[in-house]
C-alpha cells in the first residue's frame, strides 16, 4: 500500500505589513524546503529575485554557498522536508527573502490534514492583497509607497506609478491565477536571477 503525505495547512503572513498580507494554502507535509520557498514564492506573488532562508530555533535552513563561511547553525535545505521542521499543529518557522529589503514572513502551522484524493497539492485557499512590489525598500519603503501612490497630486506619484506598471494594485489578490501557476513545472516560481 502507497502511503499518502499529511497535508498541512499553513498561514503565511507577511510581518510588518498592515494592513496585512497574508496566505493560506495546502501543501503535503513531506514537500522538500527547496520547493516550499518556491510555493511561497508563487503564493506570495514575489519574483524570485533575491536570496531567501528558513530559521526556526536559532537554525538556519538554505541555499548552502561554499565561498560563504557556515555556522555550525545552518543546514543546507535540499535535503530537508518541512514535515523535518514543522512536526505539531501551532508550530511556526521564518521566511526570510531578500536580504536587502528583508521580509519576514511568519510560516504557522494551522491543521494536519488527510489528503483527498481528488485534489491536487499545493493548493492556495485562502489570501489577501497583494505583496509588495520587489526592490521597494522594505517596510519602511513600502509604506512610503503606499502614502504616495494614494495622494492625488503628490509630486512623485506619477514617476513612481510609472514605475509600479500599470497592473499593481495593493489590494489586488487572484486566487485563481495563484492555483493555475501551482500547477506549472516548479509551481509557477520564476528561475532564481542571479
Amino acid at each position: 500500500m502507497i502511503q499518502v503525505p499529511a497535508i498541512y495547512q499553513i498561514k503565511i503572513t507577511l510581518d510588518g505589513v498592515t494592513p496585512a498580507v497574508w496566505r493560506r494554502i495546502q501543501v503535503p507535509s513531506d514537500l522538500f524546503l527547496h520547493d516550499f520557498h518556491k510555493v511561497i514564492q508563487t503564493t506570495m506573488g514575489w519574483e524570485n529575485a533575491h536570496l531567501h532562508q528558513f530559521t526556526k530555533n536559532g537554525r538556519t535552513f538554505g541555499i548552502a554557498d561554499d565561498e560563504l563561511e557556515m555556522s555550525d547553525k545552518f543546514m543546507d535545505y535540499t535535503s530537508i522536508r518541512l514535515m523535518d521542521i514543522l512536526k505539531k499543529r501551532g508550530e511556526e518557522i521564518q521566511y526570510i527573502y531578500d536580504f536587502g529589503d528583508n521580509w519576514k514572513h511568519k510560516i504557522l502551522l494551522e491543521e494536519i490534514l488527510e489528503a483527498a484524493s481528488d485534489q491536487y497539492y499545493p493548493i492556495c485557499i485562502e489570501g489577501k492583497r497583494n505583496c509588495p512590489p520587489e526592490d521597494c525598500g522594505g517596510y519602511t519603503g513600502y509604506a512610503e509607497l503606499l502614502k504616495v501612490i494614494n495622494k492625488p497630486g503628490h509630486p512623485e506619484r506619477d514617476e513612481l506609478l510609472e514605475w509600479l506598471g500599470d497592473d499593481y494594485d495593493p489590494e489586488d489578490f487572484n486566487l485563481d491565477i495563484v492555483n493555475e501557476l501551482l500547477m506549472e513545472d516548479d509551481f509557477g516560481c520564476l528561475p532564481l536571477i542571479d
